[in-house]
């Protein structure tokens, strides 16, 4: 008989805010609530090297922090190594809220922070980047179509003025020849561009 066992993966948070206190208090949280702390750090610098060279699943961040603060720390984090990021912050600021969503923060927590919120504010924030993951795969797969679709309408511009030929069956060649050839009819068209330009 074969058993099987599902091993729940920890999820892999970082912590950055130059206040060692409110580390050790929000890891002690985050533990708690299941997650494993795998990285610290004490300003923005620390955070984009953090989420350069590690797999973390969330960070965690302060946005008043010397040399570089959590917000310009997220738009560059967000711009090389897009990572769900949650802003722990004593400021409850509308300007901030907005330069926060600007900078692509998943979710933002005014302290103090209590272990209540901690956990949903963590889960809004991976459901959140997953769905605008999800979102960016979407947009780039439809980015590709249309991609193919200019350069088979291209293709089938080509056809018509070289065969003097119908837009229908341009096309029906384009097919035939991709089926013919097993190939993909984006790039049956590419050829037949590189053909007859």
């Amino acid at each position: 008989m074969l058993i099987a066992y599902t091993i729940a993966m920890k999820r892999r948070v970082a912590i950055v805010d130059d206040d060692a206190v409110t580390r050790e208090v929000l890891g002690a949280m985050i533990e708690e609530c299941g997650y494993s702390v795998v990285a610290e750090g004490v300003s923005g610098f620390d955070a984009i090297e953090i989420c350069a060279a590690n797999k973390v699943d969330l960070l965690i961040m302060d946005i008043d922090m010397p040399g570089m603060s959590g917000l310009e720390a997220s738009r560059k984090i967000n711009d090389e190594t897009p990572t769900p990021i949650l802003l722990v912050t004593g400021l409850y600021d509308q300007s901030v809220i907005r330069s926060a969503i600007e900078a692509g923060v998943s979710a933002y927590v005014v302290k103090p922070v209590r272990l209540e919120e901690i956990e949903p504010a963590v889960e809004f924030a991976l459901s959140h980047a997953g769905e605008c993951r999800g979102l960016r795969e979407k947009v780039d797969e439809l980015q590709g179509v249309l991609a193919s679709r200019q350069v088979i309408e291209r293709a089938k511009g080509l056809l018509m003025k070289h065969n003097g030929i119908d837009e229908a069956e341009a096309f029906a060649r384009i097919r035939k020849m991709s089926m013919d050839k097993r190939r993909r009819m984006v790039d049956v068209a590419e050829a037949v561009i590189l053909t007859l330009e």
